[in-house]
Parts: structure tokens; sequence; C-alpha cells
């Protein structure tokens, strides 16, 4: 693979719940061995069609907040279009166009830049499969 792009699976199992997994670790792991103390852009991107990538404050009720949020903008009930799945399933079709399954952010001399409170986090709503792919990529 080229020196001026760099990428890996992240494979994430989120369990049975809906839930914001905190992937920032994960992501300074990849960046120690594909940034090597360059500066760049990393990519996470998350393939499924019912989950989500964030940049968000954890540990302090946001993450909580945030799927608050979405249990009152898309609830998990039966007016939804799309029905295969456990009950109000159609919903986690549409989380993606709210929590966009991608996010790119800085990397300066092989760190990534956030602010003091972000994480970067998989946001999953969907209960039916528990299993998740991040594909980490590094652009130097």
């Amino acid at each position: 693979m080229s020196d001026v792009f760099t990428t890996r699976i992240l494979r994430v199992v989120t369990g049975s719940k809906e839930t914001v997994t905190d992937l920032t670790r994960d992501c300074e792991e990849f960046l120690q061995q594909a940034a090597r103390g360059r500066d760049g852009l990393l990519n996470v991107f998350v393939p499924h069609a019912t989950a989500g990538i964030a940049v968000l404050e954890t540990g302090a009720g946001s993450d909580n907040d945030l799927l608050a949020t979405l249990h009152t903008l898309l609830p998990a009930d039966d007016r939804w279009q799309h029905r295969h799945g456990s009950p109000g399933h159609g919903r986690d079709h549409v989380l993606p166009a709210l929590v966009p399954p991608h996010a790119t952010l800085p990397v300066v001399g092989g760190r990534l830049e956030l602010g003091t409170w972000q994480s970067v986090c998989l946001v999953d709503t969907n209960r039916d499969n528990p299993s998740r792919q991040i594909r980490l990529s590094f652009l130097g």
C-alpha cells in the first residue's frame, strides 16, 4: 500500500442495545502506525445503512443525550415504511441522514486534532446488527 494512503478495518461489537461507542483510542492507535508523525487527514467511515459517526463529548451525559434526542426524532414505532427487523427498525435506516456514516478529521504531527472534550464515536441504534465494521483511512 502507498505510504501516502493507509487503511484498516476495525471491528466493533455493539450488542443488542442502542449505543454510542467511543472510537478515539482506536483512531489514535491506527494513526501511530499509519501517520508516523506526519500531517494529513483521517477518514472514519462505517459502511452500514443503519449507523453513523459523530464527534462529541462522551462520559458526561452527551452520548446518552444524543441517543435520547434520536429516540425523540426517530421513534421506534410502526410509522416507518421500511418494516423488516425489530419494531421501529425503519428509523435505523433514517439515522445516517442525521448522523452521517463518515467523518474526516485533521491529523497534525501524527496526532488526531480534536478539541479538549471531543471524541470520535460510532452511533448505532440498530439492535438487530450487533457487529459493525469501521474503515479507518489516513491520507498523508
